[in-house]
């Protein structure tokens, strides 16, 4: 049977490296396509990752419960990442990884799926990810938790420290200013 987060939690706390081994590979993955999706760099991604892990395993004990271990875990990824935009005093950059190959990514996709599709399915993964590059962080931040991470609203306000309300408001303006940015680069056909 699948331990919680907060099961593994609290036997790391009690000293079971094990435990925390495995709260490490299930949120590996996650964190750092947050890591990634925020930063657009794949090597400084994964440095975020892994301090990520580094900084929660060290602050552990002192991790009361209060929000769920994912918030947790989500909110240190996050202000890893905005330390190091402001380091590095850029805009963040999507790029993709080096090591992505489209015939890897043909065969991963449903067989249904045409070279038609794939190609389509791509170039608006690129408008989008285009179009958020022009979103101020708050917002980029609330839609990739949202839409990517499938986050609720309530677990987006507490990894990012603000009223639920305030969420709502950025991911609905995010939201607007991402269709109109599509709007501009599709020639009018994203609706």
């Amino acid at each position: 049977m699948t331990s919680t987060d907060e099961e593994l939690v609290a036997r790391s706390v009690g000293g079971d490296a094990d435990s925390f081994n495995q709260l490490v590979l299930r949120w590996e993955r996650p964190i750092y396509a947050l890591a990634y999706r925020t930063i657009g760099r794949e090597e400084e991604a994964r440095d975020v990752c892994q301090e990520t892990f580094l900084r929660a395993y060290r602050a552990l004990p002192r991790f009361r419960g209060q929000a769920k271990f994912s918030s947790w875990l989500y909110r240190i990824a996050l202000n890893l990442c905005r330390d190091w935009i402001r380091r590095e005093r850029r805009a963040p950059m999507l790029q993709p990884p080096e090591d992505v190959d489209l015939m890897d990514l043909a065969v991963s996709t449903e067989p249904t799926e045409s070279i038609e599709d794939l190609v389509a399915r791509r170039d608006l993964t690129r408008l989008v990810e285009q179009a958020m590059e022009h979103l101020p962080e708050e917002q980029r931040t609330a839609i990739v938790l949202k839409e990517y991470h499938g986050l609720t609203f309530q677990e987006i306000a507490d990894v990012v420290g603000c009223p639920l309300s305030t969420v709502k408001t950025r991911l609905y303006q995010g939201l607007t200013v991402l269709r109109r940015e599509l709007a501009k680069t599709a020639g009018g056909r994203v609706a």
